[in-house]
């Protein structure tokens, strides 16, 4: 009987070349799936960041797709050396390269001015309310226009254009204003306009029209922000003549109904001024 091993030499020569054979497939196999991946993934292929500063959003966002890239608005600002709307700032920063898929973060002008609050700048010196305009982004006239008053160079009221600007009015940074600035009492006589059912703002208007000011102001309920009150009562009346320059009181009520049936003509002997 014919004695052989387990495995003969010819068998271990088939499984030893299905080996090699395996290892080398596994080989070839893992070299493909590298350099698809590579492909797909645009491994270590990058590209130089266009610039898109001064560019709006809509200019920008294609020319970086175009790259490959990704845009992203991470943030807004402000500034009135650039025009609104467009992209101030990126990162990464123009001409600097960067891989395929990367993202770019944008900072944007806001699209419209900033506004601010108009303070109450009522008797100030112009001086003060010219520093606390200019500081808030304003720019001030440095030609005033004066009107006679109780007292020199105190602020009367805040203008754009010829519309006045009441405190807690919105303006735009930037915005042109000027200041109404008292000169003191003038020498003519002027008749006192009716300001009754106006509000407070109306009356000052009124008045500073006829070369008069506010005077003491008293208010039958606490003022609320966004509530209006209306002028019921004022001292002198209307019709009476007061030298350029001084004062009507005023009582103001938020009941609107209050200051229509309001009687003009007060008693002068009824002082609550």
């Amino acid at each position: 009987m014919d004695k052989r091993g387990f495995f003969d030499k010819s068998d271990l020569k088939f499984v030893g070349l299905n080996v090699v054979l395996a290892v080398v497939v596994a080989i070839v196999i893992l070299i493909c799936l590298i350099v698809w991946l590579k492909g797909y993934t645009q491994h270590g292929v990058e590209v130089e960041v266009e610039d898109v500063r001064g560019l709006v959003e809509a200019e920008a966002e294609p020319l970086l797709s175009a790259q490959g890239l990704r845009m992203i608005v991470v943030d807004s600002t402000y500034s009135d050396k650039v025009p609104f709307g467009t992209i101030v700032d990126q990162d990464p920063k123009p001409m600097s390269h960067a891989k395929h898929g990367r993202a770019v973060y944008v900072t944007i002008n806001a699209t419209t001015r900033r506004k601010v609050t108009m303070p109450d700048l009522q008797d100030m010196s112009y001086r003060q309310a010219e520093t606390t305009l200019r500081g808030m982004g304003l720019q001030v006239d440095t030609v005033y226009e004066y009107e006679p008053s109780e007292y020199k160079d105190l602020v009367l009221d805040v203008k754009t254009g010829e519309e006045s600007l009441s405190p807690g009015t919105k303006v735009s940074v930037g915005t042109r204003v000027r200041l109404v600035v008292g000169k003191g009492r003038g020498t003519e006589m002027v008749n006192v306009p009716s300001v009754i059912g106006m509000t407070m703002q109306e009356a000052r208007s009124t008045l500073l029209n006829r070369h008069l000011t506010v005077g003491a102001v008293y208010y039958d309920e606490p003022k609320e922000e966004g509530k209006e009150q209306y002028v019921y009562q004022q001292t002198p009346n209307a019709g009476e003549r007061l030298i350029e320059g001084e004062t009507v009181a005023l009582r103001l009520s938020a009941d609107v109904n209050k200051a229509s049936k309001s009687n003009v003509n007060i008693d002068p002997e009824d002082e609550w001024f």
